[in-house]
């Protein structure tokens, strides 16, 4: 129209940020398209104006999920060469649109018997750095700037809901929910925050384990999870998670991953359970990966995904390392991680995410 002006963005820009969507009277769901978008172009456009990456710097990373999808779109914008250190849980769908974007992408066959794949997966990422002159590592797991980037999510909620009692979501690297946390308690010092984990995963202090359920968990303790955000901790099965992902398709008609569908599976207690609570629950990807899996019945019943009845309500523990076979929840208090009782030892002597080149240093 005459006189109207538009503004344009770049895909990145246009998708990093959720859309609010009301899930009950209390609860409102964050959900984005790819969460990963945010840190993933928030920490290469910082490294550019830093001077890390240059024209002909060549982008490396380890990942077997949405970062690198969000890497490989960023990293095509910014005609960038992109190598991703994988394993085999990559699924072929994501695999192929990260090489449609012209990345490299590196499979380790084997996990380490201390760390799993991410720890296999850090050594073959160093030794990549090491071998090229001219490289810059995003570093999802410690680099600060993936939790800071999660500081427009926090401006956004405030401005549009006022005061957020209660965020719920999911922990990986732990950028999502410390870096949105943070930013809200900078006016809210009050609100909570509710982390979901899986089975097996070391990050609020379970053993080390073979984990069912992808997206969220982690074999070794990320720099960027600051525990002491925390004010409770829930932990849900594989199966848990899918069931409640069918059923926020479903119920609410959002077409989301099972790393949402653990969040709401929490948020949706935990909100119930606190009605004088204003809660957002962080929803991080869409479910068209999983429309083969998760959104398939056959493939349910065939890998004993059904839940003879859901679950309604989580079990508690008093101890990190004493969950139920099933979701639990754990009162961690805004402690540190040495302070919760039954969290296992940190194991010493991982490798670092990776050896900085000479660029990397200045």
């Amino acid at each position: 129209m005459p006189g109207t002006t538009f503004t344009f963005q770049e895909i990145t820009e246009a998708q990093m940020l959720p859309r609010l969507i009301r899930l009950g009277p209390n609860l409102f769901g964050a959900v984005f398209m790819l969460m990963k978008l945010l840190p993933a172009r928030y920490i290469l456009r910082r490294a550019s104006e830093r001077g890390e990456l240059g024209p002909d710097t060549t982008i490396v990373e380890t990942t077997s999920g949405t970062f690198g999808l969000a890497l490989a779109m960023q990293a095509a914008l910014m005609q960038h060469e992109l190598t991703l250190v994988s394993d085999p849980a990559i699924d072929a769908n994501l695999y192929r649109r990260l090489t449609d974007l012209g990345a490299r992408v590196e499979i380790c066959p084997e996990p380490d018997p201390i760390g799993g794949y991410q720890a296999v997966r850090l050594r073959r990422l160093a030794e990549i750095r090491a071998e090229r002159l001219d490289s810059f590592c995003p570093e999802q797991y410690s680099n600060p700037d993936n939790p800071a980037s999660y500081g427009v999510v926090a401006e956004q909620l405030a401005t549009a809901l006022g005061q957020i009692d209660c965020v719920i979501g999911p922990v990986g690297s732990g950028g999502s929910m410390c870096g949105t946390v943070r930013g809200l308690r900078e006016h809210t010092p009050q609100t909570r925050a509710v982390g979901v984990d899986t089975h097996r995963s070391v990050l609020f202090g379970q053993p080390d384990g073979h984990r069912l359920l992808r997206g969220l968990g982690n074999s070794l303790w990320p720099a960027n999870l600051d525990h002491a955000v925390f004010d409770e901790v829930h932990w849900c099965t594989a199966a848990e998670a899918y069931s409640a992902t069918r059923r926020l398709h479903a119920r609410h008609a959002l077409f989301q991953g099972p790393t949402s569908g653990a969040a709401y599976l929490a948020a949706e207690w935990y909100a119930r359970s606190h009605p004088d609570q204003l809660c957002v629950v962080m929803l991080p990807d869409e479910g068209y990966r999983y429309q083969a899996t998760v959104y398939d019945d056959a493939w349910l019943a065939d890998n004993d995904y059904v839940l003879a009845e859901r679950p309604k309500e989580p079990v508690e523990t008093d101890r990190a390392d004493r969950p139920a076979a099933h979701w639990s929840r754990l009162a961690w208090g805004r402690r540190r991680y040495e302070e919760v009782p039954g969290a296992v030892p940190r194991t010493t002597g991982l490798p670092s995410a990776a050896t900085p080149s000479p660029k990397a240093e200045r």
